[in-house]
């Protein structure tokens, strides 16, 4: 059985390509997309934080201003659903709070060791990690720990924003590429793209300077013409070490 797993997760992967144009004559069902977004709420994320958010764009109306937000690239005038994966790391306490709340819920009685140590990381780390304050006290608070924490011993090197953002964007990016792969054994294509307007983009989804958006993914029905190429990679010995 593992071993039909492998073979079509073999199938899957080396199906995906990213597709640049779509066949407009065929439409891509909803529930192939609701089904795929389902799939990509259960990625990977860091500390459970699920700092993200996905649009879905489906109606003609919001696809055609997708468009021009895309740059007209062939990918986007052609996509049968557009998604757009958004990063909301100014959503933290929320989420620390709801990952407290299931914690508490499953508890009987006073909390286990395992259980007041999760508690912790959520009640006191989180803070820690995505506390902001105009006059960047927190950064210097996270830089302060960092340096004592790991002056001779190896410890995670957090402090700024970039630090924030770098981290929400790993987990976002994760959620597309389950997505896509989750498109892709449906039997149906993408394209993700960086080519857009991202100021423009926030704007059209109301969202907050805090947000960001991390890439849009154009999801139809591929072409060959839509393949631009094979897929060339560098071979395995330049960028796999094995030590």
């Amino acid at each position: 059985m593992s071993m039909n797993l492998s073979q079509a997760f073999d199938e899957i992967v080396l199906k995906r390509r990213s597709n640049r144009r779509f066949d407009t004559a065929i439409q891509v069902p909803d529930e192939v997309i609701q089904k795929s977004l389902e799939r990509a709420i259960l990625s990977p994320n860091s500390s459970n934080m699920q700092l993200w958010e996905f649009y879905w764009i489906s109606s003609p109306e919001e696809k055609a201003q997708y468009k021009k937000l895309c740059l007209g690239q062939s990918a986007a005038r052609t996509a049968a659903h557009l998604v757009v994966f958004v990063t909301r790391q100014d959503h933290w306490k929320k989420h620390a709070q709801w990952n407290i709340d299931k914690i508490k819920a499953s508890m009987t009685g006073e909390p286990s060791k395992s259980e007041k140590r999760a508690l912790d990381y959520y009640g006191i780390l989180m803070p820690i990690l995505y506390r902001t304050d105009i006059l960047g006290l927190s950064t210097l608070i996270r830089r302060g720990i960092t340096f004592v924490k790991g002056f001779n011993n190896p410890f995670m090197r957090f402090a700024g924003l970039a630090d924030q953002r770098v981290m929400v964007h790993k987990s976002c990016a994760l959620a597309a590429q389950t997505f896509m792969l989750s498109i892709a054994a449906e039997g149906f294509d993408t394209c993700p793209m960086e080519g857009f307007d991202a100021n423009l983009v926030k704007r059209a989804l109301d969202l907050p300077n805090e947000a960001e958006i991390n890439m849009i993914v154009a999801v139809g029905k591929g072409t060959e013409e839509g393949i631009y190429g094979k897929r060339n990679r560098l071979p395995l010995d330049e960028v796999v070490f094995k030590r």
